[in-house]
């Protein structure tokens, strides 16, 4: 087996799998390696998410959130069709249930035509016509949003990639990392590998990761936990469009909305509470070193702080079923306690500064011979594509 590579990867996620993939397309002679420590693709935040291809309705223009999220959205679509991969472009309606939400619905609208999306007004007469089940007193259509299979998208790339001469070793964890004058040295669990150039999209474990090579980081990766609960099958039609809130600008979460899944049943959610384990998705998951990392970084305790009230509130639903309701019928009256079924949650990696600031866009980090994915925050899965493409530019544009 060879344990010499031109090109490592880490991290068998959808941002480490496009990366893969376009960066033996664009060097096919070299020989690359992507490593996962999972015994299969998509294990964590790809196989936990909505399923939803954004659009960028809520990132600042300019910003490589809504420019990774536009092309994103775009390549996406071109790869399910390329590939017979399912999608639904269903779009969403961002819903003001009362005169205090107007101003930011404007304000999310105006933002909206400044990403160069395809967006319009609905009135409260139209929006019952549309959505008969939904109240509000205005809303505007996303035309361009849909939905889709991400773990899908995943393993199709990871399949390109193979196909293309490329090599995945599953159940391979990295614990330590040793950078030398012209290659990484890459120690596994199971063994040894190096290459002339890594690159890391380690999710959850990022930060860790780029400490492993020595990188001097200023954040550190808090996980948060969204909770979802799925609608019975009777209950499948409740909406056509994908249904959200609108969300309070000084909260980094969407809120909790409907989601209509590529698989025809609708998810209820996601709230935003702290969690107790990275890779945790049971209700009481706890992992003491990641107790102990969160708990003993000062940023951790300055977010806890300016966002106490909220973070609370977050937590009381999470542990009282009736409070996550009423967020719901706000919009959806006709969501009843029982509706709402058991479904898995997922875990955002959420980078956050030693200051207590939360890196809300792409952040990257990099040494002679590394690129690390330090924070990839939602809309991750839509980019994708254009992130896996800017990466290949950086390694490239770097290694000349």
């Amino acid at each position: 087996m060879n344990n010499n590579y031109d090109m490592v990867i880490i991290g068998g996620g959808i941002v480490g799998a496009s990366t893969a993939m376009q960066y033996l397309n664009r060097n096919p002679r070299h020989t690359v390696l992507l490593l996962e420590k999972e015994c299969g693709p998509a294990m964590h935040q790809t196989g936990h998410n909505s399923g939803v291809i954004h659009a960028g309705v809520y990132y600042a223009p300019g910003s490589l959130k809504a420019d990774f999220c536009k092309r994103g959205l775009k390549s996406t679509i071109e790869f399910c069709e390329n590939h017979g991969i399912p999608y639904d472009q269903c779009g969403k309606l961002i819903v003001a249930t009362d005169k205090q939400e107007l101003k930011k619905l404007d304000n999310l609208f105006q933002n909206s035509v400044e990403n160069g999306l395809t967006v319009r007004w609905v009135e409260a007469d139209e929006l019952s016509e549309l959505e008969p089940n939904i109240n509000g007193i205005r809303a505007f259509l996303v035309e361009d949003s849909a939905i889709t299979d991400y773990p899908a998208i995943t393993s199709q790339m990871i399949d390109n990639f193979v196909k293309a001469g490329g090599e995945v070793r599953y159940n391979s964890t990295v614990v330590a990392l040793k950078e030398e004058q012209s290659s990484v040295a890459i120690s596994l669990e199971n063994g040894q590998v190096q290459g002339s150039y890594l690159i890391a999209c380690a999710g959850l474990q990022a930060d860790r990761v780029a400490k492993m090579i020595g990188i001097d980081i200023d954040f550190q990766i808090v996980p948060f936990k969204g909770e979802y609960f799925k609608l019975p099958e009777s209950k499948s039609d409740v909406v056509k469009h994908l249904i959200y809130p609108v969300p309070d600008p000084d909260m980094p979460f969407l809120g909790v909305h409907l989601t209509n899944m590529i698989d025809g049943s609708v998810t209820v959610g996601p709230n935003a509470v702290l969690g107790f384990n990275r890779e945790g998705y049971t209700k009481l998951s706890f992992n003491l070193r990641d107790i102990a990392t969160m708990t003993l970084f000062r940023g951790f305790w300055k977010v806890i702080v300016a966002n106490f009230k909220s973070g609370f509130q977050e937590m009381r639903n999470s542990l009282w079923k009736p409070g996550y309701l009423k967020l719901v019928q706000r919009y959806c009256s006709s969501i009843k306690l029982s509706d709402l079924e058991p479904y898995p949650p997922g875990i955002r990696a959420q980078a956050v500064m030693s200051s207590g600031e939360l890196v809300h866009d792409f952040l990257f980090k990099t040494t002679d011979r590394s690129l690390h994915v330090c924070n990839a925050p939602s809309p991750a899965a839509t980019s994708a594509m254009p992130i896996g493409e800017y990466i290949c530019e950086q390694v490239q544009s770097h290694l000349k």
